[in-house]
Order: structure tokens, then sequence, then C-alpha cells
């Protein structure tokens, strides 16, 4: 399978595995880079000397391009960005910022630049000022979400039909059908995070792994707009934040719930009442934990079958 994404990644499929943060380590990131698509380690929920250890293992562990996510709104960006060009990472992913920020840097350092979106007016932004790629991330996703909740599904054709550049869909695609409905739109590659949390590669804490393989339909909810939008698993500490929004607090009253480490202590400590457990509607599509390698060959697999029918009819 060859297109636009796998020479641009110098990867055999067009598969993308999300930077997700308390999730994407570097076990994950080889495990998915080795399988064939291209893995990326979340530096959201690292320090600086952390994610370079991560990078190293990576390297040790892969002879297949890999990447990093970095949302730039990072504290300790600048060390972040310096360690990344240090190790010689040759793929960034960046988010939750302007991409005129860093993206000059990192193309003058030969590093092929991919940022995340939620909309076309950012889609064109993030053309402008010089990436590779776009990844169009709908409603639908886990974690951080865009504020316009716009649906993968509507997003994809509306960005392409106004950028020149390579498309990557995210949100709400698990499988080889959703991958090949999101190419069927527009789409020259998908990214996806949840179905990549639910595996042995994972960095999850197993309780999150075996909760996401629970979750319905319904039973995630996108919330805190106020702050930044994120799509939670309704639990215990979901339903102190909706309590809270009877009382129509303030700004501040909500940050005071959150608090410190709330992702953290859910998905990587594994406390399921007080942690925040982000993960995408998508998680009901999702029935076992699995290495990566079988998880991507699946896909593929599906994505084959399907495809080949539809031509045939």
């Amino acid at each position: 399978m060859t297109n636009t994404i796998t020479k641009l990644f110098n990867i055999k499929y067009p598969i993308v595995q999300g930077g997700m943060i308390w999730v994407s380590g570097w076990k994950l990131a080889s495990a998915v880079s080795n399988a064939g698509g291209l893995g990326l380690i979340g530096a959201g929920s690292m320090y600086p000397e952390v994610l370079r250890e991560h990078i190293q293992k990576c390297k040790k562990t892969t002879d297949k391009p890999f990447g990093v996510n970095v949302p730039m709104l990072y504290p300790q960006i600048e060390e972040i960005m310096n360690i990344i060009v240090d190790e010689g990472v040759k793929i960034v992913f960046t988010s939750a910022g302007n991409p005129k920020t860093w993206t000059s840097f990192l193309k003058e350092k030969g590093i092929t630049v991919v940022h995340v979106v939620s909309s076309v007016k950012f889609a064109l932004k993030a053309e402008s000022a010089g990436v590779d790629a776009v990844v169009c991330e709908g409603f639908e996703a886990g974690g951080h979400n865009g504020r316009e909740e716009t649906t993968t599904f509507t997003l994809i054709p509306m960005v392409k039909e106004q950028v020149k550049i390579p498309v990557i869909a995210a949100g709400g695609i698990g499988s080889g059908r959703g991958m090949l409905a999101a190419m069927v739109l527009g789409a020259d590659g998908v990214q996806i995070g949840s179905r990549f949390a639910a595996t042995l590669e994972s960095s999850a804490h197993i309780n999150f792994k075996n909760i996401i393989v629970d979750v319905k339909d319904g039973d995630t909810h996108l919330t805190l707009k106020e702050l930044a939008p994120v799509r939670l698993i309704k639990n215990k500490f979901y339903k102190e934040i909706q309590e809270l929004y009877l009382q129509n607090p303030s700004k501040e009253k909500l940050i005071e719930l959150l608090g410190r480490a709330r992702a953290k202590k859910g998905m990587f400590e594994g406390d399921l009442d007080n942690g925040e457990l982000e993960i995408g509607q998508i998680a009901g599509l999702i029935h076992d934990i699995k290495p990566a390698k079988e998880v991507l060959e699946a896909i593929i697999k599906e994505f084959n079958s399907v495809n080949s029918l539809i031509i045939s009819l």
C-alpha cells in the first residue's frame, strides 16, 4: 500500500498511532513502527529527560521511522524541541498551539512536521505555516478535543477541499472499515489512538485498559469546555464535574476540581474513580487487549477485504 502518507514517512501502511499522554511510550511506538505503521511517543506526559530516555529506547528497539507528538502548551517546550533535534528524531506531530511557532525551526533541521487541527480554519493556518501534513481530528476522538465539535467524517472532506497537503483522519477510527471510510472521504491516511491504548505495549495501567474494553456507546462525554474540551469515560470524577456544573461554577472552581495530575492518576496509575479517563467514542467497538502488531494487521486485513468487496460490486 503506497500513497502520499507512506512516502512522506517512509512506512508500509498509512496508519499513525496517536501520541497519547500516559499511554504512548517507547514500547508502543516501536511496536507500531515495527509492524509497518508510524509509532509516536507522546511527549505531553513526560519530563524532558524522560522523553530523551524514551526516544533512545525506541531507537534501540526499531530501525523503522517513528516520531514524537508534542503539545505546544508544554511548559518546557524549548527543551523538548532541543532534545528531539539532539536525538535525531525525524518526524514531529505538534498540537495545541500555533504551528508557526516551531514549524520553521523543525523544518530547518530536516524534520517532517505534522500539525493536529479540528477545523478548516486551523488546517489552512497549518498549511500556511509550512507543515508537511495535517491530522484532522473530529469530535469523536478521546482526550482533548477542538471546540468546534465537528465530526471526523464531516471534517475530512471539508479540509480536503481546501488544502493541498496530505490529510490524516483521526477520531472514531479503530478498524479497517473505518480506515476505508475515512480514505473514501478524502483522507490520505489515518491516526488511531484508542484502539492502540488497549494493547499489551501501551503504557496505560491495566485497570484503564480493562475499562476501555468495558465501554459501551454513550459511556463517554465531552466536558470541561471552559478549560480545554476533553472526552472522558463517565466515572466518579466525571460525575463530580457534572454536579459542579449545576452550581454554575467559575473557571477557577473547575480548575480547583480538576486539580493536579488527574490524567496520570486515572490512565497511568489506574484509579478508575478519581482519575481522568480519556478515551474516544470508538471504545465501544474495542473488545480485547492484544499486541499492537495484531491490531494493525487486523485493521489492514479488514481494509483490504472490504475494499476488494466494494471493487468487485
